[in-house]
């Protein structure tokens, strides 16, 4: 019988085979779209017998949630690390960049699932966005402690975290693993430039007069 997915072992060796078949899955939704993958798709790419496949996954929505669930965790762990670390908001903000990238573009090989969250039911949706709207306030704080230490120009610490995440999830939906740069070097320029945008506060008046 299977298992609800509340009830599921957590042994860290039915984690392991669950995102093994995400990253399986994730070629699968890069290939046919998420809305038209089915779950034979998914299973055939795993190479795995379709039962086989339901024993982890009861339908592509709880391949959706168990994305989003476990990249999420593994966000909101990395940034209240970065926290009780403290350090500069510089370091911090590309720390957390980093993590993020190299969980979605490595960990999850890019997962098409993690941006269709919305196709979600609603009660798993929920969840989802508290989650989002966590990690999103612990972006925030770095971007807003940058700005009152003047280590970030000024600016509007929502708007600019709004963007950062719309970039950097924006990702997922041209990355791939066999291309010609990998995870780690496109998480390391993504992170490089958008901490960058923020430090950088445009021409200061000592080089305006500089150039008289």
């Amino acid at each position: 019988m299977v298992q609800s997915l509340n009830g599921r072992s957590n042994s860290a060796r039915v984690l392991r085979r669950r995102l093994e078949i995400l990253r399986f899955a994730a070629a699968a939704f890069r290939r046919e779209g998420f809305e038209r993958a089915a779950m034979r798709d998914i299973a055939q790419s795993a190479e795995l017998t379709p039962g086989a496949l339901y024993y982890y996954f009861r339908n592509k929505q709880e391949i959706l949630y168990f994305c989003q669930d476990y990249s999420l965790d593994r966000m909101i762990e990395e940034g209240a690390l970065i926290r009780r670390l403290k350090g500069p908001p510089d370091a911090q903000l590309r720390r957390l960049i980093l993590a993020q990238m190299t969980c979605m573009l490595d960990e999850l090989r890019g997962s098409a699932a993690h941006a269709e969250f919305s196709a979600l039911p609603p009660r798993l949706l929920r969840k989802v966005v508290l989650k989002r709207d966590k990690y999103e306030r612990m972006m925030r704080a770095i971007v807003s402690r940058g700005v009152r230490t003047r280590v970030f120009r000024k600016c509007d610490p929502k708007l600019v975290t709004l963007a950062m995440l719309g970039a950097i999830n924006w990702t997922i939906k041209w990355f791939r693993p066999d291309g010609a740069r990998g995870a780690d070097e496109i998480a390391r320029e993504f992170a490089d430039y958008l901490v960058r945008g923020l430090k950088s506060g445009g021409v200061t008046r000592k080089s305006k007069v500089a150039r008289r």
